[in-house]
């Protein structure tokens, strides 16, 4: 519960969306792929449009009211520990697989599959294998939605809390929800941060980025680490709007980010990936970089 909140969430709060691949459909509209921007609607989801938005605007209603400087430290104190689990890599895959919603409609692909995708796009341009793993492991993240966790504290855009929300975040009229509008330690431009203090000085609205980037940041390369930290950073990555913030280094080390958002964003083909025979490829790909087993 956010230390707002007065009384526990309904069932309707802690999932608005339908499944949590909604939310990646709705950046699919906002940026659509610039090489086939006249892709047909057909092609998205086969729910009506109207339904997605008004069940993507109460995601967002959600998030934008309830995501706070102080809800953020709350959950960064209870999942840093990372003391909910412990499981190899593989393990985790299938916990992440029966994050599957019998009302969606595209549950066809399963997370493995979703990951795959993206990672196999990666690995065809001929990047390094720290990329193609980052690739294929960027949303682990997601599990955080089998501890229970709301879906508007898993995954959606991602914010600093602790200053001024920028109006370029998505629906930013529902800020006026939020405790920290009105809070003067956090309602101006650098709220409580410093002039280009580096995004590591600044704390990010809760999601699977984080919580993930905490998880592996002693194992991957830097430029893998901005990437998962900050892919739904749109606000940033796409509109620019925090770059007051931001450092000379991780200025650089955006343009990492910028080169994964098209993979994330728009690698997702009609025949999926053969998950079986991909398989040891991956195995002795985090068996490289990853300890046999990983604390959640």
């Amino acid at each position: 519960m956010a230390p707002h909140m007065k009384t526990p969430l309904s069932k309707q709060e802690i999932s608005p969306l339908k499944s949590i691949e909604e939310w990646e459909d709705d950046l699919l509209v906002r940026y659509p792929e610039p090489k086939s921007t006249t892709k047909e609607k057909s092609e998205y989801r086969n729910y009506e449009d109207s339904e997605r938005v008004n069940t993507v605007r109460e995601f967002y209603r959600l998030n934008h009211t309830y995501q706070t400087h102080d809800f953020v430290n709350a959950k960064r104190e209870e999942f840093l520990q990372f003391n909910k689990r412990e499981m190899s890599f593989w393990d985790a895959v299938d916990y992440l697989n029966t994050l599957v919603d019998d009302s969606d409609p595209d549950t066809s692909l399963d997370q493995l599959q979703h990951l795959l995708q993206t990672s196999e796009a990666i690995r065809a341009d001929g990047h390094p294998d720290w990329f193609v793993l980052t690739g294929f492991m960027h949303d682990m993240g997601k599990v955080l939605c089998l501890f229970g966790e709301p879906q508007w504290a898993v995954v959606g855009d991602t914010f600093p809390v602790g200053c001024k929300h920028s109006d370029k975040i998505v629906y930013p009229e529902f800020f006026e929800a939020n405790p920290d509008f009105y809070d003067e330690r956090y309602n101006t431009k650098y709220g409580v941060y410093e002039p280009n203090c580096g995004l590591d000085n600044v704390k990010m609205s809760w999601g699977h980025d984080e919580y993930l980037y905490q998880m592996m940041k002693d194992y991957l390369p830097e430029p893998a680490l901005y990437m998962i930290r900050y892919h739904s950073f749109y606000p940033q990555h796409r509109e620019n709007a925090y770059e007051h913030l931001m450092s000379k280094h991780d200025k650089e080390m955006f343009k990492w980010v910028d080169k994964f958002n098209p993979y994330d964003l728009y690698s997702k083909v009609p025949v999926p990936p053969d998950a079986k025979a991909l398989r040891p490829y991956y195995e002795d790909l985090v068996a490289k970089y990853l300890p046999s087993t990983l604390r959640f």
